[in-house]
């Protein structure tokens, strides 16, 4: 969708740099609160990349609040399960069963294309009034006497009593906080969002499928009400390791997915192979906020996909920025903006780090080899499907103070797995051997 650019038709409250889905929900959370916000996008057009993505309770939470989850239903899919399999043998190791899991929060698990969510937001922008600008490419990040200004590549100001800036993995902003770097993991993701009968064999779209290998995990589930099939293909490169500059190539897929099982093996040739995706995070950082500049979404705390809460923290450092606003307005209507910006750094800054450490763990986990991953099978299988004491500390409600954040779960080391017994992984293997 594009929205004509042009030089601002009006004085605003916010600038929001940065037109994805953290930008966009963090505009549309403002405007409901009777902000006037206005995003600068870089590209010519409002548009997202990429494929599926997972919505998990606490964000169909918000979703509802804002009155878009019907909206969103009847653009996504919602599973009946989430399955997790083994990578080589096509075992199943654990699952979740999604409609006792909404029982369990209250709000619905969803998978759904990414331009599906983007364009959601990008329509109750519009309706809420936010003004939305394209061709707008921010260069720099200033402090003012009265708030902020963003410089634009084109010689361009603009200013407003904040900037938020939504500007991503390689964000400009967050060098006004840290002279850190995008961190490279070594693993690249394949997609595919395909017409289901592509797939040429049968696909249960009412699972979110989940098969994790050494090294590689597959990825896979429906889209658009079952009419497309979403897959996601990650493995470390081993050109990545060896320092070279051209890595994750699809020789480099072919090959990492070589031995796993044969369902896994099916999907692989269905990936897009003329584009794929590096996976960095950034190591957390604590502060947020420089004067009246603040980071939100990737450009604050990019994970790795493992937890699927990407776009999700995003949404939420929206709301959660909204609802402080809103407190710290005064009965002649002027907002203690600092007071709302401190609040905000002071929840999100914490809850993001966990995420983001927690989503690299679980990467680990998903990617073991050998004994380790055997006894990770083990511990996964042995696991009560109900137990939600995993989930609690990210799919609950959204804290909103340091003091409602929950408390992290305890992790079960993977010695306490018992792998040696004549039903175990370890003992069926060794008969194999023999």
């Amino acid at each position: 969708m594009r929205v004509a650019a042009g030089p601002p038709a009006r004085p605003v409250d916010v600038l929001i740099a940065g037109g994805g889905i953290g930008g966009l929900s963090a505009a549309f959370a403002l405007a409901r609160e009777g902000v006037r916000v206005r995003v600068l996008e870089a590209a010519r057009e409002f548009g997202e990349v990429g494929a599926g993505l997972q919505i998990a309770p606490n964000c169909t939470r918000i979703l509802h609040e804002y009155g878009l989850l019907d909206e969103a239903r009847s653009l996504g899919v919602l599973p009946g399960s989430m399955v997790m399999r083994d990578a080589v043998d096509g075992r199943e190791l654990t699952r979740l069963d999604l409609a006792d899991l909404e029982r369990e929060y209250g709000f619905p698990y969803m998978v759904m294309h990414r331009t599906d969510l983007h364009g959601i937001f990008l329509r109750a922008c519009r309706g809420a009034g936010v003004d939305l600008i394209t061709g707008a490419r921010v260069s720099g990040y200033e402090n003012t006497a009265s708030g902020a200004r963003v410089l634009l590549a084109d010689g361009r100001a603009d200013e407003a009593r904040i900037v938020i800036a939504a500007d991503g993995l390689h964000s400009v902003a967050r060098g006004l906080l840290s002279g850190d770097e995008p961190v490279s993991s070594a693993y690249v993701a394949y997609r595919a969002a395909i017409p289901v009968e592509r797939a040429g064999r049968d696909v249960d779209l009412g699972e979110v499928s989940v098969h994790v290998g050494p090294h590689c995990h597959f990825v896979r589930y429906g889209l658009r009400g079952g009419e497309m099939l979403n897959q996601v293909a990650v493995f470390r490169s081993p050109k990545a390791l060896a320092g070279e500059q051209d890595w994750g190539t699809p020789d480099e897929l072919d090959d990492a997915f070589a031995g796993t099982c044969r369902d896994v093996r099916a999907g692989i040739p269905l990936m897009w192979r003329d584009r794929w995706w590096r996976m960095y995070d950034r190591d957390p950082i604590m502060t947020w906020v420089d004067g009246c500049v603040a980071l939100l979404g990737d450009a604050a705390h990019p994970p790795l996909q493992y937890l699927a809460q990407g776009a999700v923290m995003a949404i939420e450092d929206g709301w959660v920025l909204a609802r402080h606003v809103a407190a710290r307005r005064a009965g002649d209507g002027s907002i203690d903006w600092r007071g709302a910006l401190a609040a905000y750094e002071a929840v999100r800054s914490e809850h993001c780090r966990r995420v983001v450490t927690t989503a690299r763990a679980w990467g680990e986990l998903w990617h073991l080899d050998g004994d380790a991953r055997l006894r990770r099978n083990a511990l996964l299988r042995a696991r009560d499907i109900r137990d939600y004491s995993f989930t609690d500390w990210i799919y609950g409600p959204t804290a909103l103070t340091p003091e409602e954040e929950p408390p992290m779960f305890t992790p079960i080391p993977l010695d306490r797995a018992d792998v040696l017994g004549p039903t175990g992984d370890a003992g069926r293997e060794a008969r194999a051997r023999a």
